[in-house]
């Protein structure tokens, strides 16, 4: 993953080169391995670059063979080997980037080739074979990448592109988080969708209309993550896991720790055989590297240890204190970018736990943001009042996660130059899991938590857990203790104390009289809060703009299930009582 910066419609880019490198170098955390500028007849691109495929080869902009077509990407193409077999017209490479194939892809299909691209991205590109100048910009299907598009009313017909906001803010006094899975074309500046999956219908706020009756593919949803993780283990560099201890990044984990595995035994025995040329796409250490954070005996710590001693990974814990994450958060904001009192207290230990992993000299790490989306695993979810509503829910939230959990999982890492993939939100894996019939995802805790015939609990996540209950080869994925723990929001999981030093950091900050006006100063997005009227007033600080404020978009729980307005896992009636059943 790397940073891009673009402007079209300019009338003397040559002027605005510096200018313009010089916004870029904001976001140079994103891409600290080297910056590449071009300037053309109207527009100026600008890159900075993490290096993990292409390593020796792949600086952009790329520029095509004739010299007419320019690109800049932010992101990792997983199929970049299998687009390049299926050109219709010879082409001549010159990298082993996995973005160059989006030239030749352009040249065939226009913009149709950002359907058939496997990955996460965000990319502009520049087409001066016509005129005037063409530029075309896209993101992912669910915005794991980020991207904001801006415009500046005293320059008309301009617009600029960036992989964050503090790039563009001093240019722009309109801006907007580009949408998710569309692409824009200046010849009509026209923003249109292309992704269209199956189980999508509505905009971005609409309600599905159209309820899957899939039953569940056990067989299918663990084949398919597989297959999702192998994917995204593609890399030059050494790559690792975050760890937590939860579910979702365990899997993850053992998913990693089986293939990693297996590219070790398969080099061990190319040695063996003492073949001089053993070449594979997955660079890592012998062994998989895992990596967890929290407060001292903290609930992921604690479980994280648990799982990774079972999956024999090499796992390096990171203890943090609550004044250390309190003293974080106005750096976390700044790189965020958003004032959503969620992601800001997930954010903070993994930003401060990304600094770590990069000082060892990784590069990429696996995720497991997406699933509770996807499944409907927050524990509000179980004030589900049918299961059209909890399918509905997790649409909402899938469409959403841009705003949030990607938002996170990009900028956390990316401020120290670490690239976090997301297996589960692989557009195949969607494609499964998301047409399930949601009757299967509804589920309660405590006294009245139904098990299965085989003793599990019908818990939240039931059908993904219950994939993974069993192996093929009998050797079993995760402890039982790991793979039926409760779900603990990241915030909570890392230790109660740190969201409760949030609130009580707060209370000391903002008097009862400045919160009494809190709605005079923001009539809009009003603070509900003093939690969230002290990361409000920093994010203003920062980003004073009302066209920065206008990106960030905060999260709010369902309250017509009656869940409370915290957004912890704690506030939910059920966190307690769900530890009844627990063992």
């Amino acid at each position: 993953m790397c940073g891009i910066l673009a402007a079209h419609g300019l009338e003397k880019p040559g002027s605005d080169r510096a200018r313009l490198i010089a916004c870029s170098k904001r976001i140079r955390h994103r891409g600290p391995d080297w910056s590449g500028c071009y300037v053309g007849k109207q527009s100026v691109l600008v890159h900075e670059r993490l290096a993990i495929v292409g390593v020796d080869t792949g600086a952009q902009p790329l520029v095509s063979t004739d010299g007419k077509i320019t690109l800049a990407v932010n992101g990792e193409i997983y199929n970049h080997l299998k687009l390049r077999t299926t050109l219709k017209a010879p082409y001549q490479f010159k990298t082993h980037s996995d973005c160059e194939p989006i030239i030749p892809l352009y040249k065939e299909h226009d913009t149709g080739l950002c359907n058939l691209l496997d990955g996460m991205f965000s990319f502009v590109l520049l087409d001066e074979s016509v005129t005037p100048s063409r530029i075309i910009a896209a993101r992912d299907p669910i915005g794991i990448t980020t991207l904001y598009q801006g415009w500046d009313s005293k320059r008309p017909g301009s617009v600029f592109f960036a992989s964050e906001l503090k790039a563009i803010i001093d240019e722009c006094d309109k801006i907007i988080s580009f949408p998710p899975g569309h692409v824009y074309d200046s010849r009509d500046q026209s923003t249109t969708r292309y992704f269209q999956p199956t189980w999508w219908d509505g905009d971005l706020e609409g309600e599905a209309a159209v309820i899957p009756k899939n039953p569940a593919d056990l067989t299918l949803l663990r084949e398919t993550l597989e297959d999702a993780v192998r994917k995204r283990l593609m890399s030059e560099v050494p790559y690792g896991v975050l760890l937590s201890g939860g579910l979702d990044s365990s899997l993850i984990a053992s998913i990693a720790a089986r293939e990693t595995e297996k590219v070790a035994l398969a080099q061990a025995e190319a040695r063996k055989k003492k073949i001089e040329e053993y070449r594979t796409t997955i660079a890592s250490w012998p062994q998989l590297h895992s990596f967890s954070i929290g407060l001292e005996n903290s609930p992921d710590l604690l479980a994280a240890r648990k799982a990774a001693d079972f999956l024999s990974t090499v796992h390096h814990e990171y203890v943090f204190t609550v004044q250390e994450g309190l003293d974080a958060i106005p750096e976390v904001i700044h790189h965020l970018e958003t004032y959503d009192v969620t992601t800001v207290r997930a954010s903070t230990p993994m930003y401060l736990l990304s600094r770590k992993i990069k000082a060892m000299g990784v590069k990429m790490v696996l995720s497991g943001e997406g699933s509770d989306e996807i499944f409907g695993g927050y524990l509000y979810f179980h004030a589900a009042p049918d299961a059209k509503s909890l399918h509905q829910e997790c649409v909402r939230r899938v469409k959403n996660l841009h705003t949030a959990d990607c938002l996170r999982a990009n900028k956390s890492t990316m401020a120290w130059g670490l690239e976090a993939r997301v297996p589960f939100l692989d557009k195949q894996f969607l494609e499964v899991a998301m047409n399930v019939d949601p009757q299967e995802k509804m589920f309660n805790k405590g006294k009245h938590q139904e098990v299965d015939a085989d003793g599990c609990p019908k818990m939240e996540k039931y059908i993904i857990r219950k994939a993974f209950d069993c192996s093929p080869d009998g050797k079993p994925y995760l402890p039982r203790s790991i793979l039926w723990r409760q779900k603990e929001q990241f915030s909570d999981g890392v230790g109660y104390s740190w969201i409760d030093g949030m609130k009580d950091q707060a209370a000391s900050v903002v008097s009862d009289e400045t919160f009494a006006k809190r709605a005079e100063r923001w009539p809009k997005d009003t603070p509900d809060t003093k939690e969230a009227y002290f990361i409000r007033d920093i994010f203003d600080s920062l980003f004073p703009s009302q066209a920065a404020s206008d990106t960030a978009v905060r999260w709010i729980p369902r309250g017509d299930w009656g869940c409370a307005s915290d957004p912890s896992g704690r506030a939910v009636s059920i966190h307690t009582a769900a530890y009844e059943t627990d063992s």
